[in-house]
């Protein structure tokens, strides 16, 4: 998981997460392959995360918002596509984006991407082809929209996390969700493949809060809420 402001693991420095550099001129690596059936074609893209892979099928996968499943039960129950996902032996969880669909694997030596890819390619193709709902039901509400109820200061912090830390931690695969904003604490969930990235914590203390402390300097710190899936 990349420091926002950051690109790939290279760090550019506070002073660019201070001044909200998040994009660079400088193009961002990506290992790609390319599958393709009745003229679909699905790439996939690697994160920071090595049990992590970014898969891009090439069609809208969410109108808006994201949607994590971490159990075949809670798949089964939301979605055809992550239930036919987690069917292959090894995969621990699924993400969906707007244009994106992140697979994270068991953190086992013994499960290969070599020998997944193929039947995560294959799973994706057949859920196409069959022109299926994504989701059994509209997604939950996403908690990073600002509400009538907002605070001025959550207005800002939730505008910094739409406008410029989401669009470059799902360019890794994950997503940040807003929590709660008490006491000067923010309280962020980390999705995809952010939950189990070895950098993570690096990515909130270093560049998460340094950025929303130099724009909303009414925020004292950041603190990740892991659920019982983490």
């Amino acid at each position: 998981m990349r420091i926002p402001g950051t690109l790939g693991h290279q760090s550019h420095g506070i002073s660019d997460l201070a001044a909200g550099n998040l994009k660079t001129n400088v193009t961002h690596s990506k290992s790609i392959h390319v599958t393709s059936a009745r003229a679909m074609f699905i790439q996939v893209e690697e994160t920071p995360n090595p049990n992590s892979l970014k898969f891009y099928p090439g069609e809208c996968v969410l109108e808006s918002g994201t949607v994590d499943f971490h159990d075949k039960v809670q798949a089964s129950m939301k979605s055809p596509l992550a239930k036919a996902l987690f069917r292959i032996k090894g995969v621990k969880s699924v993400f969906f984006a707007h244009d994106f669909i992140t697979v994270s694997k068991e953190d086992d030596e013994k499960i290969e991407w070599n020998v997944l890819k193929p039947q995560i390619f294959s799973e994706i193709m057949i859920f196409y082809t069959m022109k299926q709902p994504i989701l059994y039901s509209s997604p939950d509400n996403d908690p990073n929209l600002v509400t009538e109820h907002d605070s001025p200061v959550v207005r800002e912090i939730k505008e910094l996390i739409m406008d410029k830390i989401r669009p470059t931690i799902q360019e890794d695969g994950g997503d940040l969700e807003f929590v709660s904003y008490e006491d000067s604490i923010l309280k962020v969930r980390l999705r995809g493949a952010c939950t189990s990235c070895p950098s993570s914590v690096v990515t909130l203390k270093n560049g998460i809060r340094n950025m929303l402390q130099y724009y909303v300097p009414e925020v004292q710190d950041v603190e990740q809420v892991t659920d019982d899936f983490d």
